[in-house]
């Protein structure tokens, strides 16, 4: 790689570090080039981004940034996984490192916050943007039918009076 590419890199990684919600960091120590392009899928499937970056680049890239306190974790054999939505890339890497015990979540940034292994799988318990979305179309929705359940009673019941009386009518 020569300078002009290192530099673009760079870039490339502080507009990463600059505009994503979420930048979690991982030691992939250990996994299999198949094991890399199935996290790697996995994580384009779901909106978010892996990258494995060199230790060094990563910390330039770092410097002007909101999560340039994460500087120490770039030690050794790491990824870079990110997301704009806060909770996809944590949750993504976490069930990830579940399945296998060669990828260690090391911690990463949500913004200016910085985020250790707990806090990064504290925030892949939570549900998604799409799940809570689901939600609250649902909550909204649930008074509407519960208002027309209501104002339809009454109109159901005078109808089933009057239907009542035609047939008391009728076998009289």
């Amino acid at each position: 790689m020569d300078r002009a590419e290192k530099r673009e890199a760079v870039a490339a990684l502080n507009e990463v570090f600059k505009s994503t919600g979420v930048v979690v960091v991982t030691h992939n120590l250990g996994l299999t080039v198949a094991q890399m392009n199935d996290l790697r899928s996995r994580m384009r499937e779901a909106g978010a981004t892996l990258k494995v970056a060199k230790n060094r680049l990563a910390k330039l890239a770092l410097d002007g940034t909101d999560v340039e306190h994460i500087s120490d974790l770039f030690q050794g054999p790491v990824a870079i996984a990110y997301s704009d939505d806060p909770v996809t890339a944590p949750k993504i890497v976490s069930d990830f490192a579940k399945s296998t015990d060669k990828l260690v979540v090391l911690g990463g940034a949500l913004g200016a916050t910085n985020l250790d292994a707990n806090g990064v799988k504290a925030l892949a318990d939570l549900p998604s943007l799409d799940e809570l979305r689901a939600k609250l179309v649902g909550m909204i929705n649930t008074p509407a039918t519960r208002i027309a359940q209501v104002v339809n009673a009454p109109a159901g019941q005078i109808a089933r009076v009057l239907g009542a009386y035609a047939e008391k009518g009728n076998a009289a």
